[in-house]
């Protein structure tokens, strides 16, 4: 599962992509357009119970789930009509399955803005109009086809022609993303190979200074008001900071934060953020050789589960035995888990929780 960072030229993404990644991979400059090709890394989400876990079951290692995140290049006005590489840089963004917009909240004469100025409402306005217009344009080209193959009587077809007719009347009308339309499950898959932009869940990161890490100030409260809006979030982060407390020893690191009056870097709260908004939830395996935590999507059977440890496990999928963090830290051990009847034995049809710890039983 891959989040893309959006935003216009200059807003911090290149900042917050290396500082989230643990990298300098992606080139950071006071000027637009200093990232052309997109830059991907893997980022690791911070989560309390691994290490719960090894309280009462100790691992030589642990391994946390990971996420891929991809540095697109800035987006501005006009590039659906190809302004600034804008048709290039919007086939990056339909290749991710979620969006982290980020928008800049603070003032600096020192960074160039590309707009001249700082109005984080009218960034968002720039981006959400762009893609609106690029997933018009998609939804104008793919119609004919759809018409050609409903009339040929396909169930599927219909049912794809009318959810494209659908996401036309209300997006030309409305001129609103897709995401807020409120599609079925059954017309949601009927589209979804087409990659509409503004279907993607997504998640603004409002980038401040380093005199407002909580995210009071007004730009910050107009960008959540916004979010508000469509049932998205927003994660308050300082780049210029976070970048530099990712540069440091682990130790330095916890001093530095305490003398901002930080509890944890604000990267490990947008990690986990991005995590929900992409619709994932994580389990884990536990035992002497490692403690993980593995990543399915919300929803996922036990069999599903299993497979994403190996493809065997699921095709093999007998049963799985099942208990949670609050099982162990409750009880302290496996086995008195199991005397106290908490193990569950649950079969193939058993839909995973978060924080589900599991033992799979396969057979090939």
């Amino acid at each position: 599962m891959e989040a893309g960072i959006v935003g216009l030229p200059n807003v911090g993404k290149s900042t917050l992509f290396n500082a989230l990644t643990l990298s300098k991979g992606a080139e950071s400059a006071n000027y637009p357009f200093c990232t052309i090709e997109p830059n991907e890394g893997i980022v690791s989400i911070p989560d309390d119970r691994l290490k719960q876990i090894t309280q009462y079951i100790v691992p030589q290692k642990l391994i946390p789930a990971v996420m891929k995140l991809v540095d697109i290049a800035g987006i501005v006005k006009g590039a659906s009509e190809g302004q600034g590489l804008g048709n290039k840089f919007l086939s990056h963004i339909r290749q991710v399955d979620a969006i982290m917009q980020v928008v800049r909240c603070f003032e600096d004469e020192d960074v160039i803005h590309v707009e001249g100025h700082v109005d984080p409402m009218a960034d968002i306005f720039v981006i959400e109009t762009e893609l609106i217009f690029a997933d018009i344009e998609s939804i104008q080209s793919a119609i004919p086809r759809a018409q050609k193959a409903a009339r040929t009587g396909d169930k599927e077809a219909k049912v794809r022609l009318a959810t494209l007719e659908k996401c036309k009347e209300y997006i030309e009308t409305q001129e609103k993303p897709l995401r807020e339309l409120g599609l079925s499950v059954d017309e949601l898959k009927s589209v979804s190979s087409f990659g509409f932009l503004t279907l993607k869940p997504i998640l603004y990161v409002a980038n401040v200074s380093e005199n407002d890490l909580e995210g009071k100030d007004p730009l910050v409260e107009q960008v959540r008001q916004h979010a508000a809006k469509s049932g998205s979030q927003v994660v308050a982060v300082c780049a210029k900071l976070e970048s530099e407390i990712a540069e440091l020893d682990p130790a330095d690191r916890k001093e530095m934060l305490e003398a901002v009056g930080l509890a944890e870097p604000a990267l490990s709260l947008l990690a986990r953020t991005a995590y929900r908004t992409l619709g994932l939830q994580s389990y884990f395996t536990a035992g002497e050789k490692e403690v993980r935590a593995w990543t399915v999507p919300n929803g996922a059977t036990g069999p599903q589960a299993a497979g994403v440890i190996h493809t065997d496990f699921e095709r093999g999928f007998i049963r799985v035995e099942v208990y949670s963090v609050e099982d162990l830290l409750e009880l302290k051990s496996e086995k008195m888990i199991k005397e106290a009847g908490r193990l569950r034995v649950e079969g193939k049809n058993y839909i995973m929780k978060d924080g589900d710890i599991c033992h799979f039983l396969f057979n090939v």
